[in-house]
């Protein structure tokens, strides 16, 4: 059944600058050049010169736009609110048209302007023969699933991806279909259907790819976030999304997608769409900066205008941190715990809000601790004492026992685990000596012949070589600072690096997605050291303004690298660490940090715990609000307020439907502001004028509509 047209919010033209905090959850682009952007409480961004600027629309701000798509000049919308909206990608005049559901449409495709799908909860998959005007059911045999997404390679071949893993395909046009074995449960959040194959994304990293008539195969993605958008031209060349704002691609036969596109994004990205080889777009749902590429994900930007800044937000006060004690749950991504002195507190929101659940009596001040993915019950940590010490609990934190006493560096993180076999621990204390537990931390052994380290501050085990192990090394005043490799697990060492100007190197930092590069940090110089060429040689990136402490390579992103400093400030790099941004922290000095995922970032402090904040400010168009009734006659009122400075609201009613020109004057008749020349329903009209780039002075205001026209003054006192 066809709907009336409702538009209740449009916004439009001229410059006007907005903070947003909520984002998007689709985007579209038929050809690069007009971009359409979709999300909650009746959001829509449009674009007609390829992302370059925005207008700004909100329209049925009850309904949440679940996804959108355009088809050469159509363009679909689905909502929450069970309808399909259509309209041109030349204007924003939405027609809701229903589908015969009370539940939301998920997800819309259309393969020409006439045929397309939709799927949703509850186990709907719907088509359109008509462009959308009616709907019909094509979900025999498909259950109960909710499904997030659907797409065709055709009429007759397609699938509907969803809940619990489940994937259907067809070749009958939906007449039939057939459940595919995709070797997950997690819920899968989009489907894509090439020519050659099929591939899919899902929560908490999944990633699966059919190929021709084989079986989905699923790819190590190695993370635990959420892979939400997919695109791409062919089964080799496809673009994924997610997490905290990471992008990866498997171009150039990388089969596990270890190409991360460049982006300054920090936060959730939740769809992506590349309109063709060069040119694509991707949104977060969290804010509303669109970001754009043109030269096939190499580097991406955000669109003119839109700034953002960064800050660090604090989540818990406290005292006695050192070294470097975040560790995150091995299982709950969620889950983060922290030590400070001899006290463990948990997060269970990301790091947002902190509890203390454990005190030691066995030592004062944690420098190392650990929750073992073997057993979570298990925690060790390098602490101070009388003789300092390896302590452990086998209980969650309810008793401590030693598990070796001997000295180790006052500032450094003496301990690591082997992320490749957690039962293995690694401590390098005071005046030589390497020592390794294969239980858990209950017991360690001297294995390096007491190889002479001075006074370690940091040790880091390589990914998928636990042979391969760093040892940072420095003292205070030495002016040196000194990195030791071992290939042997520990047994031989040689010294790979001295930074004769510092006395330590604090904190080294390494990926899982690219094994030869690693960031060292120095003090109490500010130098950040690089290696691109597995530890065997070392290069000074650059010199940060403050004293290098703590670092970490984004867990989800090589491309992200952060880097703190014993004072307040911290060095954050989107770009494998060309550039860097200096972000302001407080809190005491810097202890350790931990990157999560792009969007989730903690730095430890002395005294207590910051979270990362990224702040997206979006200049769009001028607002344009309609007013849901229909006047009687054409009418053009005084610009409030009057005088204004910058801002000032046009409203007018229009008592039938056409084309609006709207356009502000200086004294000399000269245009000095475009406002509104597009095609608008019957209604009562508010347009907001930013005048920011205009002087002071006398303005008039111009509207023609179907042979009628008004002017009126307006003042501009700044």
């Amino acid at each position: 059944m066809r709907m009336k047209t409702t538009l209740l919010l449009l916004i439009l033209s001229a410059a006007f600058q907005i903070s947003y905090s909520q984002g998007f959850n689709s985007v579209y682009s038929p050809d690069g050049i007009y971009v359409f952007a979709a999300g909650n409480q009746g959001k829509i961004f449009r674009s007609a010169d390829g992302g370059a600027s925005y207008a700004s629309y909100t329209i049925n701000a009850s309904v949440n736009y679940m996804s959108c798509f355009a088809n050469d000049s159509t363009v679909w919308l689905s909502g929450s609110d069970g309808n399909v909206y259509r309209t041109s990608k030349y204007s924003m005049n939405l027609t809701a048209f229903s589908t015969g559901v009370s539940t939301p449409v998920n997800s819309v495709f259309f393969l020409n302007k006439r045929l397309g799908y939709i799927c949703g909860d509850n186990g709907v998959v719907m088509r359109s023969l008509n462009g959308g005007l009616n709907w019909s059911a094509i979900n025999t045999g498909l259950g109960t699933a909710n499904f997030s997404s659907v797409h065709f390679l055709d009429s007759l071949n397609g699938a509907a991806a969803g809940s619990g893993g489940v994937l259907y395909t067809t070749s009958n046009g939906g007449a039939s279909w057939t459940m595919q074995a995709t070797g997950t449960t997690r819920n899968l959040t989009k489907v894509k259907y090439f020519t050659s194959g099929i591939a899919a994304t899902g929560e908490f990293g999944t990633l699966i790819i059919k190929n021709g008539t084989a079986g989905f195969k699923s790819i190590a993605t190695r993370i635990d976030s959420d892979i939400r958008g997919l695109s791409g031209a062919s089964l080799n060349n496809i673009h994924v999304c997610g997490g905290g704002g990471f992008i990866r691609n498997n171009s150039n036969n990388s089969t596990l997608f270890l190409n991360f596109e460049i982006n300054p994004m920090v936060g959730d990205l939740k769809d992506i769409c590349y309109a063709d080889s060069l040119r694509g777009f991707a949104v977060s749902s969290l804010n509303q900066a669109i970001i754009r590429t043109t030269n096939a994900g190499v580097s991406w930007q955000l669109s003119p205008g839109t700034t953002v800044t960064y800050s660090w937000a604090a989540k818990l006060s406290t005292s006695g941190g050192i070294g470097n004690n975040l560790s995150r749950h091995p299982y709950d991504r969620n889950t983060l715990f922290c030590m400070f002195g001899n006290r463990v507190y948990v997060s269970r929101n990301r790091g947002d809000n902190w509890t203390q659940i454990s005190t030691t009596t066995l030592g004062t001040n944690a420098h190392s601790f650990f929750v073992s993915p073997v057993d979570t019950n298990i925690w060790v940590c390098a602490i101070e004492s009388a003789p300092d010490k390896v302590i452990r609990t086998t209980d969650y934190g309810a008793t401590w026992s030693t598990s070796i006493s001997i000295n180790f560096s006052n500032y450094g993180t003496p301990l690591e685990m082997d992320q490749n076999n957690p039962s293995v621990y690694y401590y390098a204390p005071d005046g030589g000596g390497f020592y390794k537990s294969t239980d858990n931390g209950g017991t360690f052994t001297e294995i390096s012949g007491n190889y002479p380290f001075r006074s370690p501050c940091d040790v880091m085990v390589m990914y998928d070589s636990s042979n391969v192990i760093f040892i940072a090394d420095g003292v205070t005043g030495s002016g040196l600072g000194d990195i030791f490799k071992t290939v042997n697990g520990g047994v031989n060492w040689t010294k790979v690096h001295t930074n004769t100007a510092s006395s330590e190197i604090p904190a080294l930092c390494n990926s899982v997605f690219d094994r030869s590069t690693m960031y060292a940090t120095n003090w109490s110089g500010g130098d950040i050291y690089r290696t691109k060429n597995y530890g065997d040689n070392w290069s000074l990136l650059r010199t940060n303004s403050a004293s290098g402490w703590a670092a970490d390579m984004c867990r989800e992103d090589p491309t992200f690298v952060l880097t703190g400093s014993y004072g307040g400030s911290t060095f954050l790099s989107l770009d494998g660490g060309t550039t860097f941004a200096t972000i302001s922290i407080s809190g005491g000095a810097g202890a350790g940090e931990i990157a999560v995922d792009r969007g989730y970032v903690i730095d430890m402090r002395t005294g207590g715990i910051e979270k990362l904040v990224a702040n997206y400010t979006v200049v769009t168009r001028t607002e344009e609000k309609l007013i849901t009734s229909v006047p009687s006659d054409f009418r053009l009122y005084q610009n409030y307020p009057n005088p204004f400075n910058p801002s000032t609201t046009v409203k007018f009613d229009l008592p039938e439907s056409g084309q609006v020109t709207l356009k502000v004057y200086d004294v000399l008749g000269r245009e000095a502001a475009a406002l509104l020349n597009e095609y608008r329903t019957a209604g009562t009209h508010e347009v907001t004028f930013n005048a920011s780039g205009l002087s002071s002075g006398m303005y008039y205001y111009k509207i023609e509509f179907k042979g009628h026209s008004e002017i009126k003054k307006l003042m501009l006192i700044k």
